[in-house]
């Protein structure tokens, strides 16, 4: 349900970037902005996948963690992107590449989940 929700928002939000935002904010910032709702929606889709996985003999437990971290890097991440480019808050910048190794971390623990299939 949280990557369905996740991906819900990602849409709102890329429309948000592509119609909302269009005068407002540079052509970077633009960009940004569509990096974040980009990142939000893979990891969204992986946390939707993690939820099919779970019921296809692999651990749950690093499914489990798996998908905090995929949450976390949401969070952080693409969070931070977004108050990036909407508040200008500088910063929130330095937040953006801890999202990142969230997702990173996300995506190991999910080969090391396969690695582990319960036989």
């Amino acid at each position: 349900m949280a990557g369905a929700f996740l991906a819900l928002v990602a849409v709102m939000a890329g429309a948000f970037g592509a119609h909302g935002l269009r005068n407002l904010v540079s052509e970077r910032g633009l960009e940004v902005f569509q990096t974040a709702v980009t990142y939000q929606m893979y990891h969204s889709i992986a946390l939707v996948l993690l939820a099919l996985l779970a019921g296809q003999g692999l651990p749950r437990k690093l499914l489990g963690w798996s998908a905090g971290f995929f949450l976390a890097g949401i969070l952080l991440f693409s969070g931070s992107l977004y108050l990036l480019v909407l508040t200008d808050i500088r910063w929130i910048g330095p937040i953006t590449p801890i999202g990142g190794v969230c997702f990173m971390v996300g995506w190991a623990l999910l080969i090391t989940s396969g690695l582990r299939r319960n036989k």
